[in-house]
């Protein structure tokens, strides 16, 4: 037999740029998640009994081709301005429902001009 070279010891493998790796994305995940509070909508649910309905029925219908205030369509400023004259106060229940073929995007931005205009009682129904 003939021996051209001396056996070597195996290496054992580093691991050192494993670890440097983990550290970077540990480093890259903490940097890019948002630690704060989300944004959000608040709804109520609109569960029976809970308080009595008062004054005129306020329902908002949010479809394919706009918005409707009671089954009359109409667009957002006047949809706010005719809710404002049938809401006595400003947390009353106002009902806000989709209806099929409606964009979920349409749903966000009424729920949003209805909390920006003051209505607390925004509540989505199905």
């Amino acid at each position: 037999m003939f021996a051209f070279d001396t056996p070597r010891r195996p290496r054992r493998p580093s691991l050192t740029p494993m670890i440097d790796v983990v550290f970077l994305l540990l480093v890259f995940f903490m940097l890019a998640a948002r630690f704060g509070p989300q944004a959000g909508l608040e709804l109520g649910t609109a569960s029976g009994g809970s308080t009595a309905w008062s004054g005129p029925p306020r329902l908002v219908e949010v479809t394919q081709d706009g918005m409707r205030l009671n089954g009359v369509s109409m667009d957002l400023p006047a949809l706010l301005d005719r809710l404002a004259a049938l809401t006595p106060r400003q947390g009353d229940p106002v009902l806000v429902r989709a209806r099929p073929g409606a964009d979920t995007q349409a749903l966000v931005d009424a729920l949003e001009a209805l909390a920006g205009a003051g209505f607390a009682g925004a509540m989505l129904v199905e």
